[in-house]
């Protein structure tokens, strides 16, 4: 894939389709004039594309394309597989995906249908042909993006579990071995023959589950690989081809998927209005839209995560994002806020969902950067103001290398093995299905808290790297909830500390094996020589339990730290107990506890920390170094980034309603408006501010 445009793309879904009456010259002049680079067209109407078995209709698109190119604005061409016409549902009544065995998923919404069928795949295949041999030579477009959101369902279709004990065959060899890694010892669950393995229904089997997911994200992974492949036989040679990743899609491993793919592209969807105020004001839980700024900058460096490269926004809000009953427009200012927090964490294009506020539909109220009405208003005016500056930073801020002081491991079999056996029980008590997310969260949450910047990393391509030289790019490691690892992986863990490495550890890391059998090592498994702590026992914690410092500890609480949702029965075994808890019964145990290991340390969390304990935390882990671009205001976060020709960008935002004067540690160049400023000079933060500054 060739280079993208040396500026970072911007603009938003365009569906002229879904527009009650011809406004297309209107619609491309005011993008035009609101600085649109890219726009997005075709992934959501194959019955459109193809009204008929057979008959196509591909003419509609070209004044599309055609009116972009004049105006200069590149296309995102995507293929329609995700959202299947009402005529391939009713002549193969069959290819509909099945959520328990032999229960259809019913027709009527999108990503319902089995996409390993040799029938859905022969007209999917059909549609996206037809489509690539009419406009791929287009001069306006710049990429592809194939299907949709991919791994929306499990599916549970005969031919699907065929392929899985099929692909269980491959991997044991016999059913004996298979017995032996799965326990299948277990209430009488021997297989005696591969015809005895049980559908997924009913299934209790924790290792059976994990196998079973693992299959699924490949099916997903296999599927969008097979798509990329037929685009790129009609593809020129500086298309990219793409798909646009939800992440939290129960069939999806991100990593797996990003890697046959040109570039990675994906969501961020986030509360708005008081979502985004700092301090958090606690507005909810994460789900397909995160809460909190903190989340949303997760979700940036996830993406980044996917290729350990600079990724594409396929979609974000323009206005309110959700159902008829959640309308949260942006404050002034958050527009921009949120689209150069994107751009600071490696995003090469802002994508809105969507141009206009459809009509009709199931989103009928997730808004457009239009109204209902189609004229331009306070949205678009903000909008506007975002394409000129990114137009004028140019090609600064366009694939930038986002800084991390604090690298986290992220484990997507541990998330799958921790949503069938949840560790944390949820608010009613009973378990919460993102338990993995519970734990990994607040860790992240602690290190931006304390104004750092986190890279995140998959856990099986740790060892990829030497241990030294992941000592050194990654100083500080943190690998909460890591259950199902192998034990390459966690003796990688070990030698990264002892090369030099700061090794932190949070509960369930290196409890399971990698088909989440509990270990049977002292626990934390492989790792506690190191931590030089272990433990036999935990509990879940009913109530947060405040957490004190020991004595003569490093560590300094303040007021508030505590303990949520879990407590390891650590025992200190030669390391340093930095903090306790403050209960009659948890008192016995340390809460955490460093111990050093060869040229290194490791840090051992045994509970979920609530935020004033994640924060105190990192900052002990990470001192602030003298000119260091950190800002003692609660409502200023600065995050920091390298140019492809190694400028240093420094994005300072104010996440509040109040003017907040700061100083400037370094000299720098205000990227937007030219201004010089002095190392040492206030610079006055107005509400809902950002300010993009260039090191001199």
């Amino acid at each position: 894939m060739s280079e993208l445009p040396p500026r970072v793309l911007f603009g938003a879904a365009y569906y002229h389709e879904y527009q009650p009456y011809d406004r297309l010259k209107t619609d491309l002049d005011l993008m035009e004039r609101a600085g649109f680079s890219v726009i997005r067209v075709g992934e959501s109407v194959w019955s459109t594309w193809e009204p008929e078995n057979g008959r196509f209709d591909l003419d509609w698109l070209r004044p599309v394309l055609d009116g972009a190119h004049e105006r200069g604005i590149g296309v995102v061409l995507g293929t329609p597989t995700y959202a299947v016409p009402p005529w391939l549902a009713r002549l193969y009544p069959e290819i509909a995906g099945e959520r328990r065995t032999g229960e259809r998923i019913p027709w009527g919404a999108r990503q319902e249908v089995d996409f390993t069928h040799p029938a859905f795949l022969f007209h999917a295949e059909r549609v996206t042909r037809a489509i690539l041999a009419r406009y791929a030579d287009h001069p306006s477009l710049l990429g592809f993006q194939v299907d949709n959101e991919p791994g929306n369902e499990l599916f549970h279709n005969h031919g699907v579990f065929q392929r899985f004990v099929d692909h269980l065959r491959t991997t044991y060899g016999d059913v004996e071995t298979l017995n032996r890694e799965w326990g299948l010892v277990y209430w009488s669950h021997r297989l005696s023959t591969w015809a005895d393995l049980w559908t997924p229904d009913g299934n209790a089997q924790p290792q059976y589950d994990l196998a079973w997911r693992r299959f699924q994200a490949e099916q997903t992974t296999r599927f969008i690989g097979w798509q990329a492949d037929i685009v790129r036989e009609y593809a020129r040679p500086e298309h990219f081809v793409t798909t646009c990743i939800a992440y939290d899609r129960p069939a999806l491993d991100d990593q797996a998927l990003a890697a046959g793919l040109d570039i990675t592209a994906g969501n961020a969807y986030y509360t708005m209005q008081d979502g985004l105020a700092l301090p958090d004001r606690g507005t909810g839980g994460q789900a397909w839209t995160t809460n909190g700024t903190w989340a949303l900058y997760e979700s940036a460096d996830r993406m980044f995560s996917s290729r350990q490269e600079p990724f594409l926004v396929t979609e974000t809000d323009a206005q309110a994002i959700g159902h008829s009953w959640n309308n949260r427009p942006a404050y002034d200012g958050q527009w921009r806020q949120t689209a150069w927090a994107l751009v600071s964490r490696g995003a090469r294009m802002i994508e809105y969902w969507h141009w206009h506020t459809l009509h009709f539909g199931t989103e009928t109220y997730w808004g457009g950067v239009l109204p209902h009405n189609g004229r331009p208003g306070r949205v678009y005016q903000e909008i506007a103001r975002i394409g000129q500056e990114l137009e004028t930073a140019g090609d600064l801020v366009a694939g930038l290398t986002p800084d991390a002081d604090v690298t986290m491991v992220h484990s997507s079999a541990s998330k799958w093995a921790l949503a069938f056996q949840p560790p944390l029980a949820g608010p009613d008590g009973g378990p919460d299905q993102r338990s993995y997310q519970g734990l990994f969260d607040p860790f992240y949450r602690g290190a931006f808290d304390a104004g750092l910047q986190v890279r995140i990393l998959h856990a099986d391509r740790l060892a990829d790297t030497g241990a030294r030289e992941a000592a050194e790019r990654h100083p500080v490691l943190v690998v909460p909830g890591m259950y199902s690892a192998d034990d390459t992986t966690l003796d990688w863990l070990c030698d990264y500390a002892a090369a030099g490495g700061h090794l932190v550890l949070g509960p369930r890391t290196g409890y399971g094996d990698p088909c989440a059998r509990a270990r049977t090592d002292v626990m934390p498994g492989r790792l506690a020589e190191a931590a030089g702590a272990w433990y036999d026992e935990f509990s879940n914690l009913a109530e947060d339990v405040p957490v004190r410092p020991a004595a003569d500890s490093p560590l300094t609480l303040p007021t508030g730290a505590a303990a949520t949702r879990w407590v390891d029965g650590l025992q200190a075994d030669g390391a340093q107990v930095l903090a306790g808890y403050d209960h009659p019964h948890f008192g016995r145990w340390p809460a955490i506890t460093t111990h050093p290991h060869g040229d290194g340390r490791v840090t051992y969390v045994g509970t979920v920390p609530d935020p004033v304990l994640a924060r105190a935390l990192f900052r002990w882990a990470v001192p602030e170094r003298e000119g260091a671009w950190r800002f003692a205001q609660e409502s200023v976060t600065c995050t920091g980034a390298t140019a492809p020709d190694g400028r240093r960008v420094r994005f300072v935002h104010n996440w509040s309603w109040d003017e907040v004067p700061i100083r400037l540690p370094a000299a720098a160049r205000d990227a937007l408006d030219g201004t010089d400023h002095r190392a040492g000079e206030e610079l006055r933060l107005r509400p809902w501010d950002v300010r993009v500054l260039r090191e001199r």
